[in-house]
């Protein structure tokens, strides 16, 4: 007969091992510096996960307002022409749109000019038709003064909040526009062309270099601006899902035609966004090393417990208690504590997520300070974005290293000599 079968053994994970290793993580009269070593491990591990999550979703929340601003005013695919005046534009852009996944596809003319009316400032403009400059919701959900209606014969300009300050224009004030492509004379070589633009919008995206840089005239003003007479610098394809770019490529390489060049917003700006990931995975790292050294807690905390306890192991072996029902006492020791401190973790982690700016907007009121000046970080808020997968990942690794910290400690209790340990007794 086995030893287990003597002493009526009931398999493993038992409702006694379960007691023990709950009583054992309260604090007994002089004994109770394990409960606290416990109380700062599930602490430790809280803020741990807690902080993970929460940069996580910062670096997701700036990814995809970055990705959200930048191609706001940009389509996340560009279509050319092969050293040809682009004029079938038209036509281009139907075909593109009716492909599945495409928002828009936008006909662009750009190029870079000088703005003058009480002030000057070097703009970007852009030349776009109205049901395009539509559907930039970047910029035509956030006109603050003035319309885009019957923008096309309007002969107007839309600028930007901050370039309108610095100009200290309104809607119906004119600028003129001076560009470098002008007029070939065979004296003075090419003159600058100036044009006169009424103002018929403001807007503001929130991101405050746009807001100062980018104008956007009618596709047929900037033609004529820039000498293109009828044709564009390109379209620009506008995606549901932007990270959707390389499995659409052939798609829209297809319906573009053969003779047209496609890049995407991921090769315009590579080096970018590499950066932002490189950051993100360093500063990910960096703050799971807070969630190791947490563990490392239950390591001590159960290491203490197991020497406290050595006469209470002792008896219990003496009892019948198999070397593996002593570790998985401690064994669930461990990973309550983890199981606690994940737990904590996750939801502070999700409410400093989900309130981040609100908890930004507070802290500037209380200390009188800008945390987060907009014109160093681009952006008008603090952005965060959520991710279940990641959270749920961080769950996971979070109590994986609780369980793997209970090992050493376990197996120890597990080889404690019950003789040894009664002998002096």
């Amino acid at each position: 007969m086995k030893p287990e079968a003597a002493v009526g053994y009931s398999g493993p994970f038992a409702p006694f091992e379960w007691l023990l290793a709950f009583r054992y993580l309260r604090a007994r009269s002089k004994k109770g510096s394990v409960s606290i070593i416990a109380i700062f491990a599930v602490i430790g591990i809280a803020l741990g996960v807690a902080t993970l999550i929460t940069a996580l979703s910062l670096f997701n929340g700036f990814r995809m307002e970055l990705i959200g601003k930048f191609y706001g005013l940009n389509g996340h695919v560009i279509v050319r022409p092969l050293a040809r005046p682009f004029t079938e534009y038209a036509e281009v852009a139907q075909r593109l749109e009716a492909v599945p996944g495409v928002k828009s596809a936008l006909a662009v003319t750009e190029g870079q000019a000088l703005v003058s009316s009480p002030g000057t400032a070097f703009v970007y403009v852009r030349g776009l038709r109205e049901k395009d400059l539509r559907a930039l919701k970047a910029i035509s959900d956030n006109v603050r003064y003035g319309t885009l209606e019957g923008f096309d014969n309007s002969g107007g300009i839309a600028i930007g909040m901050r370039l309108a300050n610095s100009l200290n224009v309104f809607v119906g004030s004119e600028i003129t526009l001076l560009t470098p492509r002008g007029t070939p004379t065979p004296l003075t070589g090419t003159m600058p062309k100036a044009r006169r633009f009424t103002v018929r919008a403001i807007f503001e995206m929130g991101m405050s270099d746009y807001d100062k840089i980018f104008v956007f005239l009618p596709l047929k003003e900037a033609q004529s601006v820039f000498n293109l007479s009828g044709a564009v610098e390109a379209v620009e394809v506008v995606l549901e899902n932007p990270d959707d770019v390389d499995a659409m490529r052939p798609v829209l390489q297809a319906a573009a035609g053969d003779d047209m060049l496609l890049s995407d917003w991921r090769q315009r700006n590579a080096d970018f966004f590499n950066v932002v990931m490189v950051e993100r995975n360093v500063a990910s790292f960096v703050v799971m090393l807070i969630v190791i050294v947490a563990t490392m807690n239950i390591i001590s905390g159960l290491t203490m417990l197991v020497k406290n306890k050595g006469r209470d192991i002792a008896v219990l072996r003496t009892m019948g208690a198999t070397r593996n029902s002593i570790m998985r006492v401690f064994f669930i020791s461990g990973t309550f504590i983890g199981l606690i401190g994940t737990f904590a973790g996750l939801v502070l982690g999700v409410l400093l997520s989900v309130y981040a700016d609100n908890i930004r907007q507070f802290l500037s009121w209380a200390l009188n300070m800008q945390l987060y000046p907009s014109q160093f970080y681009f952006l008008s808020k603090l952005p965060s974005v959520l991710d279940a997968g990641e959270v749920t990942a961080v769950a996971v690794v979070s109590i994986l290293l609780s369980m793997l910290a209970t090992i050493y400690p376990a197996m120890a209790a597990a080889r404690l000599d019950p003789v040894e340990a009664l002998r002096y007794e």
